[in-house]
């Protein structure tokens, strides 16, 4: 990592690790500031679920479920093409269904709720995925977490995704000290101004599955580490935390099969190029 404006090189010596501001302006400063250095590291930041409509990502994400997106995204095309709208859907056979999600795991439970919230689209939402998330949340098997990624992407309804990669980096930045996802979606709300949390929680969930890994968090190859107050915990050794790097940080592709939709939410291109 370089070192600029006579900072000290993050790792290197004179380098001081971040503190957790002590103050609630200190703590919204510090928010803001890592967003930004997301923002700047991850401007592409997207959904990594594959859909084309509100229908699909609502059930691509009660899919995601103990699994990864790559895996929902293997699976959807032919779940899509089978069952493309809730009635459809609601129509299926509970048996073949199953075995259409059987990679994702938990292909049972996952079935059972997919049936379900596809009837309930058919039986009381005229077959259209609501736009609010009070009405979301009454779906068999959507969330909070399921609600706010289906409002921010598929209808621009600012959102903050609490999934276990948020969480975790919330904790480690300092933004919160609880693990009940509700709670830190509340105070990390209060953090960050309302129209950027759809795409704060892109940024965080990127930079969570790409840099700042659950067991061993990639430290010494991290762009914002000197913004970060648990720097330290993982690998700080450059060589070694570059070998950690995941998707498209180490060389590999991300876990998107299809190009994102035009979707509400998509950020605008970066001056000069393509978002």
């Amino acid at each position: 990592m370089a070192e600029s404006d006579g900072a000290a090189v993050v790792g290197g010596p004179g380098f001081k690790k971040a503190k957790v501001p002590t103050t609630h302006t200190g703590l919204v400063r510090q928010a803001r500031k890592i967003n930004r250095a997301l923002a700047e590291v991850y401007p592409y930041a997207h959904p990594e679920l594959d859909f084309r409509n509100p229908f699909e990502l609502l059930v691509a994400t009660v899919l995601s479920a103990q699994t990864t997106d790559l895996r929902v995204n293997q699976t959807t095309p032919a779940l899509f093409a089978k069952f493309p709208t809730p009635e459809a859907m609601a129509a299926a056979d509970p048996e073949e269904l199953e075995e259409i999600l059987r990679p994702t795991g938990f292909f049972r439970a996952k079935a059972k709720s997919v049936l379900g919230l596809s009837a309930a689209l058919r039986d009381r939402f005229d077959g259209e995925v609501p736009g609010r998330l009070e009405d979301l949340v009454t779906l068999p098997g959507v969330g909070r977490k399921t609600a706010n990624v289906v409002l921010g992407n598929a209808f621009g309804v600012p959102g903050i995704t609490v999934d276990t990669h948020f969480g975790r980096l919330a904790r480690r930045f300092g933004w919160t000290e609880s693990d009940d996802p509700v709670k830190v979606e509340h105070e990390v709300g209060e953090l960050i101004p309302k129209s950027e949390w759809t795409m704060l929680s892109h940024r965080v969930v990127f930079h969570g599955r790409r840099i700042c890994h659950a067991r061993r968090p990639a430290c010494g190859a991290c762009p914002i580490a000197e913004l970060c107050p648990s720097y330290g915990e993982g690998e700080i050794d450059p060589v070694k935390a570059e070998k950690l790097l995941k998707y498209e940080k180490g060389g590999q592709p991300g876990q998107r099969l299809s190009p994102p939709p035009d979707y509400p939410g998509k950020p605008a291109p970066a001056a000069g190029g393509a978002a």
